[in-house]
């Protein structure tokens, strides 16, 4: 299925189309005001031949008429600085360019037929402002130029009953500007749209490899580049405002026997649910990693003292002894873990880990299934606590 509607060029998903107005917007805007100013300058400087060709009782009827058409454009910039511009902004632009057709079409009503081919020519700039500058969407340009096209040919065709030659002589003009114009429109907001598509294509791509460069790739869960990152932060953060946090190191126990008399695939199944549970237990602003193996570390935020970091261990290794489904009852799972407090000081990441990694053995040493805290709480005092 297209992604884009070979007619109206819009988006066949509202949500894509919208994430594109979105990214358009700014463009747009500035597009819009240029485009006005630029206008109505030129719609002005249209007055000049109004010495010439216009006659002295009809020119000021002709201004009042050029004057009432810009007021639409002046309108419209002024709507550009309010939060109203970004939901009706193409429909605004578009009624600029219908307005400014009007308007010539009003004014030339009012002069005398001989003056006509001075003055038509200015609905051929209009099709072309209207495609390829004003910045509305080609689908709106089309609309207003197909009307003014339409009430050109009624009005003088049949209303004035201007001559055949000359009516066609107009169209040809208007319809080939129509042509050129509408297609060079169409034309840019289709690489317009195209473009926008790419470009979300190639960010999804490189959030995707962020994502992939950052996460373990079989449980999804950060890994130790990210959790490195995350306790740089942590530790920033603490010195900053003087909170406590806690890095958790947790090993599985009994896991090797789970690969050798399970199989290697169960082994991987259990470390996706060990991560689940984890991530069950732990809070949103907390991170869950694997650092390797069966290993795992949860880094937990404004912990604020030894007794919620002991009660919090003790929450982790519930979690953790209860049985997986799935996994015979006679597999022994359980974890050891050893956690340290911080910031303290002469801190590094590094370092961090390395005590809550050795206070994770000393458990292991002594019987496993249990937690213990490394010993860095002397060093915490200098932070206030």
């Amino acid at each position: 299925m297209a992604l884009i509607n070979s007619l109206t060029l819009s988006f066949n998903d509202k949500t894509l189309e919208q994430a594109f107005l979105r990214a358009t917007f700014d463009r747009t805007r500035y597009q819009g005001r240029t485009a006005m100013i630029v206008g109505m300058l030129v719609y002005l400087l249209c007055g000049i031949i109004d010495h010439w060709f216009a006659p002295a009782e009809l020119v000021d009827d002709v201004w009042r008429t050029r004057l009432t058409a810009l007021c639409v454009p002046t309108f419209v910039m002024l709507v550009t600085f309010t939060p109203w511009f970004s939901k009706l902004c193409h429909l605004l632009l578009a009624a600029v360019g219908f307005a400014a057709g009007v308007g010539l079409i009003c004014m030339q009503i009012l002069l005398p037929f001989d003056s006509s081919p001075y003055y038509y020519p200015m609905m051929v700039l209009v099709t072309f402002y209207t495609y390829n500058f004003i910045g509305t969407r080609f689908a709106f340009a089309l609309g207003v130029d197909l009307m003014l096209l339409v009430a050109y040919n009624l009005l003088f065709g049949k209303l004035m009953a201007y001559p055949l030659q000359i009516m066609v002589s107009h169209d040809f003009f208007i319809v080939s500007a129509n042509l050129i114009g509408g297609s060079t429109g169409y034309l840019a907001e289709h690489g317009r749209r195209t473009l926008f598509l790419r470009e979300r294509e190639l960010d999804n791509q490189r959030q995707h490899h962020l994502t992939r460069s950052l996460h373990d790739g079989l449980t999804g869960l950060p890994n130790r580049d990210l959790l490195y990152d995350r306790i740089t932060q942590a530790m920033s953060e603490a010195q900053r405002h003087g909170s406590i946090h806690c890095g958790f190191f947790l090993d599985l126990d009994g896991f090797k026997s789970i690969n050798d008399k399970l199989s290697h695939k169960v082994g991987d199944r259990v470390l996706r649910e060990v991560g689940q549970k984890l991530i069950a237990t732990v809070r949103s602003i907390d991170t869950v990693a694997r650092i390797g193996g069966d290993e795992f570390f949860v880094l937990a935020l404004d912990i604020g003292n030894e007794a919620a970091a002991t009660g919090f261990a003790a929450k982790l290794l519930d979690q953790l002894t209860r049985p997986i489904p799935g996994i015979p009852d006679e597999v022994d799972l359980g974890a050891s873990i050893g956690f340290c407090l911080f910031p303290y000081d002469g801190m590094t990441v590094s370092d961090l880990i390395h005590r809550a990694d050795e206070a994770m053995y000393q458990v292991k040493n002594n019987g496993k299934g249990n937690f213990k805290m490394a010993d860095c709480t002397s060093t915490l005092t200098a932070f206030g606590t």
